[in-house]
Order: structure tokens, then C-alpha cells, then sequence
């Protein structure tokens, strides 16, 4: 049994930050394309950063662009969403997805998800 699971998220007020991590049992997230989303609420779920397992790289919605980054630890299976400078539209239930494909881009078919952690930016 695959489990995913996200921490880190909290109150927060804005221009602070908050580092969600995103832990896996079962698989090793090296080995996957790691996507996350947000989902404000009443609204849809919406991508924030899909690093892919092909080559590496990160790309990041330009709602966050220079605010939030994506690393990884291999030592503790364990991915991070660093937020910075945060604003209270950042506002979401933030989920970690995982694809083992390779050369595919983040969506909502990703086959790993976990329940999600919730981040609020007031004042």
C-alpha cells in the first residue's frame, strides 16, 4: 500500500514562509515526477511546480515563480515546497502527486496523491 503524505502547512501571515514536505512509503521519490497543486477554496484544483524525473528540472506556475522551490532529499524519501514571501491567494489545500512515467508533465491523472495539508495566508 503506496502512502503519500504532506506536512508543513499552517497559519501563516503574509510575506512569511512555510515548507511543506512530502513523504512517501513503498516507492522511492527519485525515481518520480513530483507535481504540486493547490486548491484554494471553492475553487478548482490548480498546478504550482512539476519536477520530472527525466531530466530534473522544475517548473513552476508564474503565479509563484521566485517564490516557491521545489528540492529534494533522497536520504529521507522526501520532497519540499519551500514558500516564500507568502500571500494570502496562496491560500489552498496544497497536494504532493507522484508519476512514474517518464517525460510526462503534472495533472490530475497522476496516479500517487496524498490527502493534502492546509495552508493559510491571513493577517
Amino acid at each position: 500500500q503506496v502512502q503519500l503524505v504532506e506536512s508543513g502547512g499552517g497559519l501563516v501571515q503574509p510575506g512569511g514562509s512555510l515548507r511543506l514536505s512530502c513523504g512517501a512509503s513503498e516507492l522511492t521519490l527519485a525515481y518520480y515526477t513530483v507535481g504540486w497543486f493547490r486548491q484554494p477554496p471553492g475553487k478548482e484544483r490548480e498546478g504550482v511546480s512539476c519536477m520530472r524525473n527525466s531530466n530534473g528540472n522544475t517548473d513552476y506556475v508564474d503565479s509563484v515563480k521566485g517564490r516557491f522551490t521545489v528540492s529534494r532529499d533522497n536520504a529521507k524519501n522526501t520532497v519540499y515546497l519551500q514558500m516564500n514571501n507568502l500571500k494570502p491567494e496562496d491560500t489552498a489545500v496544497y497536494y504532493c502527486a507522484l508519476d512514474p512515467a517518464t517525460g510526462t508533465k503534472c495533472d490530475d491523472g497522476m496516479p500517487y496523491w496524498g490527502k493534502g495539508t492546509l495552508v493559510t495566508v491571513s493577517s
